[in-house]
């Protein structure tokens, strides 16, 4: 992934925009413009719609970094290098510059997110609550379709499927059972790879349904998710076998140090 556009630091987190975040922003905005807020919320104009559209999407913006900004803070305590944070087409990502330390710190980490949006959820059904007695209905709308957002993006992201929150807290506790983080990350990354065959197929029967902008969503989303599992799978791998023959060059050298002695003494 590149590393996009810069929009700010956030306690020392950089924050960044891939473009490819536009097509779910305008994707989001018209589909709140043209279907939800006058769904859910009729008795507006246009005008009205697509402005409260434009909240909603800047809100969604916020609950992703909000989200992620939790994975960055708990990560950082732990000694986590952290890259920054970085919006996609599929959301956002905290990118690590390196494996969590142990199952402890893996599972904070990954259930901090959730956590976060939850509460960010309850917060604004609270606002909404707020406004509504203050009869600013508009308002109202935004801070509903923000609420329900949070409650649905802290869900999904505990679904039991790596490398998503909740296949991360799977691998932590597979981790902390079996004492080997290669063998956990296997088992979850499996977990990972099967959801993102549900995810596809899903998109597959959405489309033989006739919502063809829903099922190609869920078929990019589901191979992304499958090849996100297996990437992270590998690169776990390969961490191992670069730890390994680490190990084993310091291992010939101090071996090797005693016979070279030997050989300027004769």
């Amino acid at each position: 992934m590149t590393r996009g556009i810069k929009l700010f630091n956030l306690m020392g987190f950089e924050v960044r925009l891939h473009s490819s975040w536009l097509i779910l922003g305008v994707l989001v905005v018209v589909s709140l413009a043209g279907g939800f807020f006058p769904g859910e919320f009729p008795g507006y104009s246009r005008a009205d719609y697509w402005w409260m559209a434009l909240g909603g999407v800047a809100g969604l913006l916020f609950s992703i970094v909000i989200h992620e900004f939790a994975h960055s803070v708990v990560a950082r305590h732990y000694g986590i290098p952290m890259r920054g944070i970085t919006l996609f087409i599929f959301g956002g990502v905290a990118e690590m510059g390196s494996e969590p330390p142990n199952a402890k710190s893996e599972f904070l980490m990954a259930i901090a997110g959730p956590l976060t949006s939850f509460l960010v959820s309850a917060c604004s059904f609270a606002v909404q609550a707020v406004i509504v007695v203050l009869g600013l209905p508009g308002f109202a709308a935004v801070f509903s379709y923000l609420a329900w957002i949070n409650l649905l993006l802290g869900l999904f992201n505990l679904v039991p499927a790596f490398p998503l929150d909740g296949g991360r807290v799977l691998r932590a506790a597979l981790w902390a059972k079996k004492r080997d983080l290669v063998a956990a990350t296997r088992i979850a990354s499996g977990f990972g790879s099967a959801f993102g065959w549900f995810l596809i197929l899903l998109g597959v029967w959405s489309l033989f349904r006739g919502n063809v902008v829903g099922g190609v969503w869920w078929i990019l989303l589901g191979l992304f998710v499958r090849n996100a599992s297996d990437v992270s799978y590998r690169q776990v791998l390969y961490q191992r076998a670069m730890h390994e023959r680490s190990l084993r060059q310091l291992l010939d050298a101090e071996q090797a140090e005693p016979q070279d002695i030997t050989s300027d003494t004769r």
